[in-house]
């Protein structure tokens, strides 16, 4: 017998015996599965549309950042961080958040370097939440916030936004606090309608959250993309949010570098303390020569001072050529992101649901978008995708002429 064949079938029996003595493995995360992003980017890959679906960047960083970075690795910085993070770059952070949002964070204490932000979401929802809490969360809303919550052991209370401004209900999220809620996830500006919370809105909210101990996860990742002159309502400044709020952001968003997975959190020390406990076990450090470029990087605020425009004249650019389509447009007064209603093309497009049209565009028009349902826990229709500008004009050039077929 073939040596090869009889190790095959040797292995194939010791697979079929592994599955017969076995137990079933219940799954931590039944109801998920690929998610709408990885599925409508394969299928811009295949089909050659335009991916305006996922939301990362196709143009390059600062050369300078990637320079500051290549400089550590030669420097010889390639060996573990602290588990907090390079000191350096907590500092800067720290300085970063006291010059923006007047809030003097202690760097040595209350600054941590994450993986990103999608990971220092799930780490603040493993260090909070136990067994029989709830968590509020405020439909449409990012798609690793609920998963995080079932696997921390707490219930997820979905808490809609409302409809067409995507503007906080507070009376819907006032009713909506019980003896049972341990945190609410807050997003600002937000994805994925693009809606920006304004002053009175945090004010609101800390009044709301003032007789109780809620925690609040605040994910501001996109914090340098407010458009028209509008400030970054921050939780960090205001004082009855801040001593209670996890703030989350992303190197990756502000500096064009989101496979680089790096992000952070700022919270007081008492909290920070904990979320500590969590983030050295499931992370322990950072990647340390990205770390060190990007405290250098940092020093010089114009990158990211200078955001706002950058991401306000892309904006300009698409939504004008959208002007030009069938496609409503919604207001974008933030993030990256632009919703459009489809609900006034021809038939039968029109009728379609928002995931059947993001195949439909994919396929017949050459652009990708993704479902705005696909953000709601119960796949809530309203005729809206979302797209994302985040890219080169040419990019944004090639798929508007692919949408004025509209």
């Amino acid at each position: 017998m073939n040596p090869v064949s009889q190790d095959t079938t040797s292995a194939d029996r010791a697979t079929s015996l592994l599955a017969t003595t076995m137990p079933p493995l219940p799954s931590r995360l039944p109801g998920v599965g690929t998610t709408i992003f990885s599925v409508m980017s394969a299928l811009a890959a295949e089909t050659g549309a335009v991916n305006l679906g996922q939301g990362f960047p196709d143009f390059d960083c600062d050369p300078r950042l990637v320079d500051a970075v290549s400089h550590a690795m030669s420097a010889g910085l390639n060996q573990y961080a602290p588990m907090t993070g390079v000191p350096a770059l907590r500092q800067a952070i720290a300085a970063k958040l006291q010059s923006l949002y007047g809030r003097a964070y202690d760097a040595e204490r209350e600054i941590t370097v994450t993986a990103g932000a999608t990971q220092a979401i799930l780490t603040a929802l493993l260090a909070l939440v136990h067994p029989g809490d709830e968590v509020i969360v405020l439909d449409p809303c990012y798609d690793s916030y609920v998963p995080g919550i079932a696997l921390a052991g707490g219930t997820a209370v979905r808490v809609p936004l409302q409809p067409g401004s995507f503007r906080p209900d507070f009376d819907r999220i006032a009713a909506a606090l019980t003896p049972r809620t341990r945190a609410l996830i807050v997003n600002t500006p937000h994805n994925p309608s693009g809606t920006v919370w304004r002053e009175a809105d945090m004010l609101r909210l800390q009044e709301l959250l003032a007789p109780t101990g809620v925690w609040l996860i605040s994910d501001e990742v996109y914090e340098h993309m407010v458009f028209d002159g509008q400030l970054h309502a921050s939780a960090a400044r205001h004082p009855g949010l801040a001593e209670r709020a996890l703030i989350v952001s992303s190197f990756g968003k502000t500096y064009h570098v989101t496979g680089w997975k790096v992000g952070y959190v700022a919270a007081p020390a008492a909290l920070s303390a904990e979320f500590r406990k969590v983030h050295q076990f499931n992370v322990f450090s950072v990647n340390t020569p990205v770390q060190h470029g990007l405290a250098q990087h940092l020093a010089d605020p114009q990158p990211y001072l200078e955001l706002p425009a950058f991401y306000q004249r892309k904006r300009e650019l698409f939504r004008a050529g959208l002007g030009a389509t069938r496609l409503r447009l919604l207001p974008c007064e933030g993030s990256y992101f632009q919703c459009v209603d489809y609900r006034d093309l021809a038939l039968p497009e029109r009728e379609l649901p928002e995931a059947a049209f993001c195949e439909w565009l994919t396929r017949e028009i050459g652009v990708a978008a993704i479902p705005l349902s696909a953000f709601y826990g119960d796949g809530f229709e309203q005729g809206v995708v979302r797209l994302c500008f985040a890219k080169r004009d040419e990019t944004l050039q090639a798929a508007l002429e692919r949408l004025a077929r509209l």
